[in-house]
C-alpha cells in the first residue's frame, strides 16, 4: 500500500509530510471506523474542517474496552488484549495487518538499536506469558527470532542468568518492572555488555515506586549506567524507547502532545504537565489519534517523559471522554 511505504520511509524532521499522512489517515478513518465517526458527530466535529493534525480529535482510549475500534469489513489477522487486573475488562485491538505490525515494530528497534541479528534479547515477561493475544510477547517472539538468541523466560532466573552469561553477543534484558525487580533483589547480577529494558509496571505484584528510585534500584544491582524502557499498549501498533531517565522518544509516524486534563480539546505548551494524546499512524486500521490515561510532559523536540496514571481527581467538572 502507498499509504504503508511513505510512513515507514518518513523522516523525523519531515513534518510537512507527517502532516499530509496525519490528514489522509485522520480522513481515511472518520468515514470508515464506526466507534470513531460517531466520536467525532458527538463532539460535533465536522472532518472537512480539520486542516492541521494538532486540530483532529483523540479518541478516548478507553472505547477500546467497549467498542470494535476498526476500519473495514476484514476480518482481522489477530485480535491483541491488554493486560487487565481481576473484575476490569481489558482492551481489545484488531490487527489487521500482522505484516505492518512486524514492519512498525521492526523498524522502530532498528532505529533505536541497530540491527537485531547482531544482539540477543531476553525477555522476562511472566505475566504476558501466562495470557493470550500480548501484543508485547507476539513483537519479543519475533524479535528473538531476527536476534537469533536469546529467549523467554518464565521465573527461572538462574536459567536466565547463565545463558546470558554464555553468550558472547551484547544483550538486552526486556522484562516486565516487578520481575527485574525481583531478579535484582534475589541476585543482584553484574550485567555485561547489557542494556536493561524495563516495560509494564508492576501489575500489582510489587509497590509502585517513583521511577528515578526504582531505576536506581536496578542500576545498582546490575552494575549498568542507565535503565532503558519500552512504551507501548495494547491499543498501539507502535513503540517508542527510552535510552535512561525516562525520556522518551518516538519513531518518525509517531507523535505525543500533552493536553489539559479537565478540557480534552485543549493541547497545551511544551513542558506543560497534561494527559498524554499520541498520534500513531501505524494504527491504519483502527484509530491513529487516541487519548490516553496517561500523565507526562512533553518537550519541544518531541521526546516526551511519563509522570504516571492520570489521578481521577485531578479531573474536575464535565468531561467529554467517555460520554
Amino acid at each position: 500500500m502507498k499509504t504503508t511505504e511513505a510512513l515507514f520511509n518518513l523522516r523525523a524532521d519531515d513534518d510537512a509530510a507527517f502532516e499530509d499522512l496525519a490528514l489522509e489517515t485522520f480522513r481515511f478513518q472518520a468515514a470508515e471506523c464506526p466507534p470513531y465517526r460517531e466520536y467525532l458527530a458527538r463532539i460535533e466535529v465536522d472532518p472537512r474542517t480539520v486542516t492541521r493534525w494538532r486540530e483532529i480529535p483523540f479518541l478516548p482510549i478507553e472505547l477500546f474496552k467497549s467498542h470494535d475500534v476498526y476500519c473495514g469489513d476484514a476480518a482481522p489477522e489477530a485480535v491483541f488484549t491488554s493486560s487487565a487486573t481481576t473484575g476490569m475488562t481489558p482492551s481489545h485491538h484488531a490487527m489487521r495487518s500482522l505484516a505492518l505490525y512486524e514492519k512498525a515494530f521492526r523498524t522502530a528497534f532498528r532505529i533505536f538499536y541497530g540491527e537485531a541479528s547482531k544482539m540477543s534479547l531476553y525477555a522476562l515477561l511472566p505475566n504476558y506469558l501466562r495470557r493470550k493475544g500480548s501484543s508485547l510477547v507476539y513483537m519479543a517472539d519475533r524479535l528473538i527470532a531476527d536476534c537469533g538468541s536469546g529467549g523467554f523466560y518464565l521465573d527461572d532466573y538462574d536459567a536466565l542468568l547463565r545463558d546470558m552469561a554464555a553468550d558472547p553477543k551484547p544483550k538486552i534484558l526486556l522484562g516486565v518492572s516487578y520481575a527485574l525487580w525481583d531478579l535484582a533483589e534475589r541476585y543482584a547480577p553484574p550485567l555485561h555488555d547489557t542494556v536493561v529494558m524495563e516495560t509494564g509496571g508492576m501489575k500489582g505484584y510489587r509497590e509502585e515506586l517513583p521511577k528515578e528510585e526504582f531505576h536506581r534500584i536496578l542500576c545498582r544491582a546490575f552494575g549498568v549506567g542507565e535503565i532503558h524502557s519500552e512504551y507501548g499498549m495494547a491499543e498501539l501498533t507502535s513503540q517508542a524507547y527510552s535510552a535512561g531517565g525516562n525520556l522518551f522518544r518516538c519513531p518518525p509516524w509517531m507523535r505525543v502532545v500533552a493536553r489539559d486534563v479537565n478540557d480534552p480539546f485543549d493541547l497545551l505548551p511544551d513542558g506543560s504537565r497534561g494527559g498524554l494524546d499520541i498520534v500513531d499512524l501505524a494504527n491504519r486500521w483502527s484509530c491513529a489519534f487516541i487519548q490516553t490515561q496517561d500523565a507526562g510532559r512533553v518537550a519541544a523536540d518531541g521526546s516526551f517523559v511519563v509522570e504516571g496514571r492520570i489521578d481521577r481527581a485531578e479531573i474536575r467538572g464535565c468531561n467529554l471522554l467517555v460520554q
